[in-house]
């Protein structure tokens, strides 16, 4: 009988700690889901901000170059 309940006890104990470990492995999955799309939006809004930039200079670019030739002219 007790043989029965010590068995009986250490199923319990495996399937508990399978469900625990389980668990875990899904946090850790999720967890890391998260960083991956927050790391992407860093990395979009980064793209968006150089393009941003970039666009800012050349339009600065061509109006420094449009006064030049009207004042020259």
């Amino acid at each position: 009988m007790y043989s029965v309940v010590a068995v009986v006890s250490v199923v319990v104990v495996v399937a508990v700690s399978v469900v625990v470990v389980v668990a875990v492995v899904s946090v850790v999955a999720v967890s890391v889901v998260v960083v991956v799309s927050v790391v992407l939006v860093v990395v979009a809004v980064s793209v968006v901000a150089v393009i941003t930039v970039i666009t800012v200079v050349a339009v600065s670019v061509v109006a420094v170059s449009v006064v030049f030739v009207v004042t020259v002219v």
